[in-house]
């Protein structure tokens, strides 16, 4: 079946500029705080989508990524520790003493890539910094840092500050790249540096930890979970993900857990499920979001090959009803996170309106320049490569995901190449939230309760593509698929 969406009543508080895409990763009813989405989309576990690029960029850009776990945990939690590389606005820095050669500090800038370094004493008061421009190695080498560091005195240093706009009004009226914020006793805090700031004013929907380092999430399976999650916990990871084709499944059960009585305060996500009783069974577990979908992704056969599955309209419906009378009883809000054949704004948005809290998605990313793939050309077009987790070339990890190597339930192939993540997702996020508009809402829990959907016929789908006209070189462009249920 297909479907769409009725116009509701819009109103001022509800036009586009003012829509909310703002969604809880988590349940949001946990007693603490949890992270939340700015955008309601994460990327895919998939080794041809969701590398340490596409998850920096992403969370830039409001979302989070999912490592996948189709690696070794080592690999999986460097990757973590790259993204958290990246921090926005407050940096706990490295510093050093003042006796301290210039050699040794060059040394740690060649083997860290950090180009200033705070001097502190023993009681970590802040002496002064040493950045690259501060020595030449060639004649300063066998000087302490002291005798080449900028000084505390003539240095613009910031006390005690905590908002990030206040650092850059203090450090805009200074000449320095750096802003050093200190306590009252003049212990060293934080560093802020320009070029934080300038990428946090270019990209106001980041999501990030409390550190204020960018969000990622990790991929894991019921096999090496012990093993695997402690490794991303240490890593600083801001939550895992259950990567199973099915999670209604005791293994599953035993996982989620173990987790959950090992890390309480780690964010649990999950699934796959497609019933209400897979719901119930993954929650009484310890998810505190469930993944939804099983077949319905581009380069998924398990409908195909096994005959399991369900249309991804129907499973929203279907597992959104049990959130929300379990919602009822509990007063737990556990997100629904549908996966598998979301490919356009449309798409997000009638998941989003049919109950689910946000989208997994895996062919419209591989498709970005972000993903981790090369781009190559066939047929003078410039494509990448996807396949999916149970196709033939994961074959290494598919055996112990599915436990079989007689057949695969993923294909591999290539998609049409589509540019910096960036310039795609900024179109995609004002369909939905100019579809949002027009339904009279202005959040995603709003959408839920007041959304009107229709089922429409082939002859409307019909009516509503473009007809009766000729567009040269545009033959087949705008043929759609249709959402199961």
């Amino acid at each position: 079946m297909e479907y769409r969406l009725l116009p509701g009543l819009t109103t001022p508080d509800c036009t586009i500029d003012k829509v909310s895409l703002r969604t809880p990763l988590v349940c949001p009813d946990l007693g603490r705080p949890v992270p939340h989405l700015n955008i309601p989309l994460i990327s895919a576990a998939m080794q041809a989508v969701s590398g340490t690029r596409m998850a920096i960029e992403l969370a830039k850009l409001g979302g989070s990524a999912v490592l996948f776990c189709s690696q070794t945990v080592e690999n999986e939690a460097n990757m973590v520790r790259q993204v958290k590389s990246y921090r926005a606005g407050f940096v706990d820095p490295r510093t050093v003493g003042p006796d301290v050669t210039v050699s040794e500090v060059h040394g740690m800038r060649e083997e860290l890539g950090y180009t200033t370094f705070p001097v502190v004493d023993d009681d970590r008061r802040f002496l002064g910094l040493l950045t690259r421009n501060d020595y030449d190695l060639a004649l300063h080498y066998k000087l302490p840092v002291r005798e080449r560091m900028m000084p505390r005195e003539k240095l613009e240093v910031g006390v005690e500050i905590s908002d990030l706009a206040v650092a850059a009004r203090q450090l805009g009226e200074s000449h320095q790249g750096v802003l050093p914020i200190v306590d009252r006793n003049d212990r060293l805090m934080h560093l802020v540096f320009r070029k934080d700031i300038h990428d946090h004013l270019d990209n106001p929907n980041q999501v990030l930890d409390s550190k204020g380092r960018l969000m990622v999430l990790g991929g894991i399976n019921t096999h090496d979970y012990r093993e695997r999650v402690a490794a991303l916990v240490e890593a600083e990871v801001d939550g895992v993900v259950i990567d199973s084709s099915d999670g209604f499944s005791m293994y599953e059960g035993e996982a989620l857990s173990w987790i959950a009585a090992n890390f309480p305060e780690l964010p649990l996500i999950g699934g796959n499920v497609i019933t209400a009783e897979g719901f119930r069974y993954l929650v009484e577990h310890g998810a505190q979001a469930v993944k939804v979908g099983m077949g319905g992704g581009s380069i998924c056969i398990t409908q195909e090959q096994k005959g399991t599955g369900r249309g991804l309209a129907t499973t929203v419906l279907a597992v959104a009803e049990e959130r929300d009378a379990y919602f009822a009883q509990t007063g737990r809000y556990i997100p629904v996170i549908a996966d598998g054949g979301i490919e356009t704004a449309r798409d997000v948005t009638i998941a989003l309106a049919l109950g689910a809290d946000y989208c997994m998605m895996g062919r419209y990313f591989a498709r970005m320049d972000e993903s981790p793939t090369e781009k190559v050309i066939i047929n003078n077009r410039v494509m990448k490569p996807y396949w999916g987790e149970g196709s033939a070339r994961a074959r290494t990890w598919r055996e112990n995901r599915y436990h079989q190597t007689k057949f695969v339930e993923g294909v591999e192939g290539f998609v049409e190449f589509a540019g910096k993540l960036r310039d795609n997702l900024e179109e995609t996020l004002s369909k939905i939230k100019s579809s949002m508009s027009s339904c009279g809402v202005k959040d995603i829990r709003s959408l839920h309760s007041d959304a009107v959907l229709e089922v429409v016929s082939a002859l409307s789908i019909r009516e509503g593509q473009v007809h009766d006209i000729y567009l040269p070189g545009n033959e087949g462009l705008y043929g759609e698929r249709s959402w199961g249920g």
